[in-house]
């Protein structure tokens, strides 16, 4: 069994209030609660905790934004689905670049396709009136903010030397 990374947890618990809190400043688009803060804070586990704390984190913030009526059902695939990805993008290849296309591609892409079924099932959204597809577009909206904003938080902690610093102190 893995050992438990205290400062890993605390700044998990962190990003899920961050998370909570940005959920505030959400936008509507099509039906869905856009939510740009979700997807930095996504990509910020990714490259500071790893894939499980990040989808934990994802998790967390969607159960909380929910609890409180700051989100819909859909911030569950909404933000799973991308801070899984990107987790193991950037555990696997240390890339920046294809860890924000992997948030962006499993949010809008994955995490839109099995938006459908939440919608249907647990929503009573009629099929008639929900195109498949429905939730791709307002996901890569959000997500595509979100990635924006974490790259220029990632790139000025990088280009300062401070990333490394931080990554190397969690992992202690």
């Amino acid at each position: 069994m893995k050992k438990v990374n205290t400062k890993k947890l605390a700044l998990t618990g962190l990003f899920i209030a961050i998370a909570v809190v940005g959920s505030l400043f959400s936008f509507p688009v099509l039906g869905s609660k856009c939510s740009p803060v979700q997807h930095m804070v996504n990509i910020l586990c990714a490259v500071l905790l790893g894939p499980g704390y990040g989808l934990g984190a994802a998790f967390g913030a969607a159960l909380i934004r929910n609890l409180l009526g700051l989100g819909s059902l859909m911030a569950f695939p909404g933000s799973m689905f991308g801070a899984l990805l990107c987790g193991i993008v950037y555990a696997k290849t240390r890339n920046i670049p294809g860890t924000l296309l992997g948030e962006v591609f499993g949010t809008a892409v994955l995490g839109g396709l099995c938006a459908y079924p939440v919608a249907i099932f647990f929503m009573g959204q009629s099929t008639a009136n929900l195109a498949f597809y429905a939730y791709i577009i307002p996901f890569l909206i959000s997500t595509a903010a979100g990635a924006i904003i974490s790259a220029v938080i990632i790139y000025s902690l990088k280009n300062s030397g401070i990333l490394s610093s931080i990554q190397d102190s969690l992992d202690r």
